[in-house]
């Protein structure tokens, strides 16, 4: 163990730690949950306070040597080297002051370390004095929050998302001439293609990119140089400029200063709304994963229309039986997904006065949704989709079987007639075909091209 000195006066920490007394005050504060702030957002954390050092070098605060010093230990908090360093939980204060501190003094000691000067003395750099140099945790937090989250969603989860897109693409090319039934209500209804059918699943991964790119758009604004209670107190009126160009320029994000750094650091609503596009992006997913395990349900008395890959055994019972795991996997992932998005929404109302205190937990909640989806998503196409394979024999059996043919005979003998007709051939078990005939309500030529699947799935026909 060793002694350091903070504010409130002594404190033993462990001898190895890169952090510091307020560090460790934090930890024995909060040992709460066993979870530390995400990964992603410390890596982000470490960016924020590279480019501070930096803008403050180039404003004149801050010499060449410190701020070189600064940013080397910086660039390793974001390179994720010193994540061990980092213990402070998630259910922590509000503002993320003690995780704010963490960093001041990972980086501190760090470049102590570097310059073979003991850990905790504060030198060459101090920790709130050099590191934290016109910065508060209360316009740092939320700049590192809206950095990490936005590159978590340019970096983790709009690749993935691609990637599925693609693969769900490659799919629908290869079923595009395959005819089946259509559903509605989980009823019988006119025929689709197999390709078109998929090509809704193509789109609406399409879609959840946008929304991706969205979401990173919401972020753009970032709170640095508000300090504070958003006046910009201690600061100097050009460093959030500076700071915001080089994060823009390192991270390619076209990051912007606050427009208003009292909305900037009182409200979350911006994580509200990334919070709302990811919900949308799991609703998304959701869907596609039950519509594929349902037209794979069988493989004998389900619909049977796709064989999905079989990956493990289904049942420590049922000798042979093979569930549909993958879309299963991605199922509970969304419900997650969703749950921590909807505990987003509620930390966004707790804003009060000049800040929002709940922004550690929103920083987890985001960063582990977005965690989530992506690996999720990712595993659901590899172990899933680009397996997919199609039952076609089955899929003419159920069009062939269907009453809702009758549709196509709606502008040859009417509504009213065309429903007696599937009505009847439902109670006698006998074809429209059949029953159409009987009745003499068309010749044999005609009714044969009009029942034909082929000439049900063009737009606008008939």
């Amino acid at each position: 163990m060793r002694t350091e000195m903070d504010s409130m006066g002594a404190m033993s920490l462990p001898e190895d730690a890169l952090y510091g007394a307020s560090t460790q005050r934090a930890v024995l504060n909060f040992p709460i949950s066993g979870r530390p702030m995400p990964a992603g957002f410390i890596c982000g954390l470490g960016r924020v306070k590279g480019a501070c050092a930096r803008a403050n070098e180039e404003l004149g605060r801050l010499s060449a040597g410190k701020s070189g010093m600064i940013q080397q230990a910086a660039r390793e908090v974001a390179d994720g080297k010193l994540n061990a360093h980092f213990p402070v939980d998630v259910f922590q204060t509000g503002s993320g002051t003690s995780t704010n501190m963490n960093a001041n003094e990972v980086i501190a000691n760090r470049v102590s370390q570097l310059a073979g000067m003991p850990l905790g003395s504060r030198k060459p750099v101090h920790p709130n004095d050099d590191v934290n140099l016109g910065q508060s945790s209360n316009d740092i937090i939320p700049t590192a929050l809206h950095l990490s989250v936005a590159l978590g969603l340019a970096q983790a989860l709009r690749p993935t998302l691609l990637h599925l897109q693609a693969a769900l693409a490659n799919r629908a090319g290869a079923f595009a001439s395959v005819i089946k039934i259509g559903r509605t209500h989980f009823m019988d209804a006119t025929p689709v293609t197999l390709g078109q059918e998929f090509s809704g699943y193509v789109r609406q991964i399409e879609k959840t990119v946008e929304r991706t790119d969205k979401a990173i758009a919401a972020l753009r604004e970032l709170a640095v140089g508000g300090t504070a209670v958003g006046t910009g107190i201690n600061g100097h009126p050009e460093f959030a400029g500076k700071v915001v160009r080089i994060l823009k320029e390192e991270t390619g994000i076209a990051f912007v200063e606050a427009r208003d750094h009292f909305e900037a650091q009182s409200a979350r609503d911006d994580a509200v709304e990334v919070a709302g596009h990811l919900a949308t992006i799991a609703g998304s997913l959701t869907k596609i994963a039950n519509d594929i395990r349902l037209l794979g349900s069988g493989p004998r008395s389900g619909l049977g229309e796709l064989r999905l890959p079989a990956t493990q055994p289904g049942s420590s019972i049922m000798p042979g039986k093979v569930n549909p795991v993958m879309c299963e996997m991605l199922v509970q992932s969304c419900i997650y997904a969703q749950g921590l998005c909807q505990m987003v929404v509620v930390c966004g109302r707790e804003g009060q006065l000049e800040l929002n205190a709940t922004i550690p937990l929103v920083a987890y909640a985001l960063h582990e949704a977005i965690q989530i989806l992506a690996a999720a998503a990712r595993q659901f196409a590899d172990a899933c989709v680009v397996g997919l394979e199609v039952d076609e024999a089955r899929c003419r059996e159920l069009v062939g079987r269907s009453l809702m043919l009758v549709t196509a005979l709606n502008p040859y003998i009417g509504y009213d007639a065309a429903a007696a007709v599937a009505k009847e051939a439902l109670v006698t078990g006998k074809t429209l075909r059949e029953v159409v005939l009987a009745k003499g309500l068309m010749s044999p030529p005609a009714l044969d091209a009009a029942l034909d699947p082929a000439r049900m799935l063009r737009l606008g026909d008939g």
